[in-house]
């Protein structure tokens, strides 16, 4: 018997389960990078939950179980800053990063009427470039952080066209 994922809005109960998610999810970035002192990775419990009271996440569950998760806020300008997409491992590859970008942005043009999308992701995370590429996303700016590692600004209009899953 298999079940769908559903994808809704996180509560202050989901944060326990979004950390242990957000610690799993980012260790394949914490080996390419060689650093396993990223934020994710040092996050604290408190800090999430400031997160969750600040912004819009949302998570993915399949049963009881996150699967997946997105945050996002909207500046004054309109412009939606989007972070911390993670999936988790075993759910990779299946649309669910693109499913969960996708109901980020139409929650944040709807609810917070975001005009343009910006996100960031590792110079050497292929697999994020090629998924933000895919939804339309173009980068605009490389910053350097250390010799190990650059982050690749890319953004959107809101206007722009969503992911689609084929499925």
């Amino acid at each position: 018997m298999g079940m769908s994922v559903t994808i809704s809005p996180a509560t202050e109960h989901d944060a326990e389960q979004i950390l242990k998610l957000q610690y799993l999810s980012y260790q394949s970035e914490a080996e390419l990078y060689g650093d396993y002192s990223l934020e994710p990775l040092t996050q604290t419990l408190d800090q999430l939950r400031a997160e969750l009271a600040g912004g819009r996440v949302l998570v993915a569950r399949l049963g009881t179980e996150i699967v997946g998760s997105v945050r996002g806020t909207v500046d004054a300008d309109g412009t939606a800053r989007l972070a911390k997409l993670i999936v988790h491992p075993r759910m990779r590859r299946h649309g669910l990063g693109g499913r969960l970008l996708a109901a980020i942005e139409n929650l944040l043009r709807a609810d917070l009427e975001a005009k343009r999308y910006r996100l960031f992701t590792g110079h050497r995370s292929e697999a994020n470039l090629r998924l933000y590429r895919r939804c339309g996303y173009a980068p605009v700016a490389t910053e350097q952080v250390s010799q190990r590692l650059s982050l690749i600004h890319l953004e959107k209009g809101a206007n722009a066209d969503s992911y689609t899953t084929g499925a």
